[in-house]
């Protein structure tokens, strides 16, 4: 892939944690429960290390044209991201309030980020880039499920607090 493409593709990455990091520190600026601000802090945390990774990368492809050596283990779903969820957040977070949709909009960039990510490591021929786009989707699919799980939980709650179920 020529230079332009490839830095194009960095910093669409990035823009994108970007958008992720901002959403998290909106929800934990609007959330009143400590364990709802740290779980969106955590988050916010998790986004700015993976700007952090792909400014480094960013800066090394300029210089040299190519990624350095990152330390990512070769195979990205080897490596546990950090837990992002307790199991009783569910029950301080308002499952019709502002962080639940923050929640909900979290899931689609986690998504979109996953779908990028996974693609670049397959078509990256740079083995370091692979290393990296690999280590990165399988960081934020560990995201995605236990924010997926999260909703799902939430909507749950809605359900039985309302009713709804037929049973």
């Amino acid at each position: 892939m020529d230079k332009s493409n490839t830095l194009t593709i960095l910093k669409n990455a990035f823009l994108i944690e970007r958008k992720g990091k901002s959403l998290y520190e909106k929800a934990m600026d609007h959330a009143t429960d400590d364990s709802v601000k740290a779980f969106f802090k955590d988050l916010a945390d998790d986004e700015q290390e993976h700007m952090n990774i792909l400014e480094k990368q960013f800066k090394a492809y300029m210089k040299n044209g190519k990624f350095m050596a990152g330390g990512f283990e070769n195979d990205g779903g080897a490596v546990t991201p950090p837990d992002i969820l307790d199991d009783t957040l569910k029950n301080r977070i308002n499952a019709a309030g502002f962080e639940a949709t923050a929640i909900t909009a979290a899931i689609g960039f986690e998504d979109k980020a996953v779908k990028m990510y996974a693609q670049r490591a397959s078509e990256a021929t740079d083995p370091e880039e692979k290393k990296m786009y690999q280590r990165l989707s399988a960081w934020e699919k560990t995201h995605l499920k236990k924010l997926m799980a999260l909703e799902a939980s939430l909507i749950e709650s809605v359900w039985h607090d309302n009713s709804f179920w037929p049973f």
